[in-house]
């Protein structure tokens, strides 16, 4: 979806050079530069560096501020010495994971760059397509080293800045605009300038995408979308219809929610927990934030898809929805757990040790003092799951069997192939589907919360 969102806006035709057009100016060539890469992988990982860094600033103890400012510290002062080093770890993580994150890109490079700008996943992808498993293998063996090596170092890193670090009193909200006097100070005018910018380029792609799945060349149509009628009620059953790929996504990400969210949460109590080699084992849970979904694919392919010995005539198989699921879940617990780890090590110890004064099992502290506590990074971990489930490509295109296990990322791959129209008009209905699918996990976990 990104990369056809900014094909629709800076495409040859995009939105874009209409308006430059307009305006009389030459139109913009950036597609198949460098460029317009490094701007989409922006595009693509900023809400992911900004639901980290907001359950980070929500656990800012605001107790240490106002204790700074007391002592005679100015607030410039109070928040490099106080909030930056308690936001450092969160932020640093937010950088790690868009750099491994365009590190292993697959999509977006293949869409908009082409082999002329192909990285270790596209020739990974196009050695499975000539069935040249071994070769794929060995590659992908060697991006997963790399990235497992910078993932470890980061969170040994991460280990020591965040010791010691407990206990929140989240600082209370303000209004960006209070007043129009307000307004016109250097500070807030940066954050306009820069919102400006932003919303050329984080919301622009967006609205190019919907917008060219209603524009026709004679103006407003639905013919896009009469396209994926006609295609749901008149297509072959070799061919992708709309209605399975959105089915589908739904059943993976409720699927894949089911195994993540337990898994990431149990792995993030295991690894706020004080014990001999816990860097490590952290290492090794968070190990598949390293590892893409191109790798993770082959390496389901492999293997349990493929068929495992078991001896005696028996192979292990798991294919079909069990699989995708898997990769699905594999790609989202880490996410879960760095969004509920952070949270839990700055609780006070001293509430579940007065819980567990009072006769409560370990088990039952952390259901009933613990874990409500940290609801909101429960509740962003879900979210996690869901849109790293409904916008997973890499290993769904290798794991799916036919179009009975499409996607709808798929799907817009696999019209994009045809015309721009019909796949921004399936863009557009995954937009739709992942906006409503977070709307309910915001509701749902906002009464969690409030329980």
């Amino acid at each position: 979806m990104v990369a056809i969102g900014f094909v629709a806006m800076f495409g040859r035709r995009g939105v874009a050079n209409d308006l430059l057009g307009a305006l009389g100016l030459d139109p913009l060539d950036v597609m198949g530069t460098l460029g317009v890469v490094v701007v989409a992988h922006a595009f693509y990982n900023a809400p992911l560096v900004t639901r980290v860094t907001v359950a980070a600033w929500e656990s800012v103890d605001a107790r240490a501020v106002e204790t700074a400012r007391s002592l005679g510290a100015s607030r410039r002062r109070a928040f490099v010495d106080v909030v930056v080093p308690q936001l450092l770890p969160a932020v640093l993580t937010g950088a790690l994971l868009a750099f491994v994150f365009t590190f292993m890109t697959f999509p977006i490079v293949l869409a908009l760059g082409g082999l002329e700008l192909a990285t270790v996943e596209v020739w990974v992808y196009a050695l499975l397509r000539n069935l040249n498993y071994e070769e794929a293998a060995a590659l992908a063996a060697l991006e997963t080293l790399l990235s497992l090596g910078l993932t470890y170092a980061y969170l040994r890193y991460e280990a020591a800045q965040a010791a010691g670090s407990r206990g929140a009193n989240p600082p209370p909200r303000e209004p960006l605009v209070p007043s129009l006097r307000a307004l016109l100070t250097p500070v807030r005018l940066g954050v306009f300038a820069y919102a400006a910018v932003a919303v050329v380029v984080f919301v622009g792609p967006v609205l190019s995408m919907v917008w060219t799945s209603v524009a026709g060349p004679d103006g407003l149509t639905l013919a896009y979308y009469e396209f994926l009628v006609r295609r749901q009620v008149e297509g072959t059953a070799v061919q992708v219809k709309p209605w399975p790929a959105v089915r589908n996504s739904l059943l993976f990400a409720v699927g894949t929610l089911a195994v993540a969210l337990p898994m990431g949460v149990a792995v993030a109590v295991l690894t706020t927990r004080e014990f001999r080699g816990r860097a490590v084992v952290g290492a090794v849970a968070m190990g598949p934030i390293a590892v893409s979904g191109i790798v993770t694919g082959v390496g389901l392919l492999l293997g349990p898809v493929f068929g495992v010995p078991l001896g005696g005539g028996y192979r292990l198989q798991v294919t079909g929805t069990t699989a995708v699921v898997a990769a699905h879940a594999v790609a989202a617990y880490p996410f879960v757990t760095r969004s509920v780890a952070p949270q839990l090590g700055r609780l006070d110890p001293a509430m579940v040790e007065s819980a567990r004064a009072l006769g409560a099992s370990r088990v039952r502290a952390l259901v009933d003092v613990e874990l409500p506590l940290v609801a909101a990074g429960v509740v962003a971990g879900a979210a996690f799951a869901v849109a790293i489930s409904v916008g997973e490509f890499d290993s769904t295109v290798i794991l799916a069997e036919g179009s009975r296990s499409y996607t709808m990322p798929v799907a817009v791959e696999r019209y994009r192939g045809r015309r721009l129209g019909p796949a921004t008009a399936m863009g557009t209905v995954l937009l739709v589907v992942t906006s409503v699918s977070f709307v309910v996990i915001d509701r749902i976990g906002g009464r969690f919360e409030d329980g």
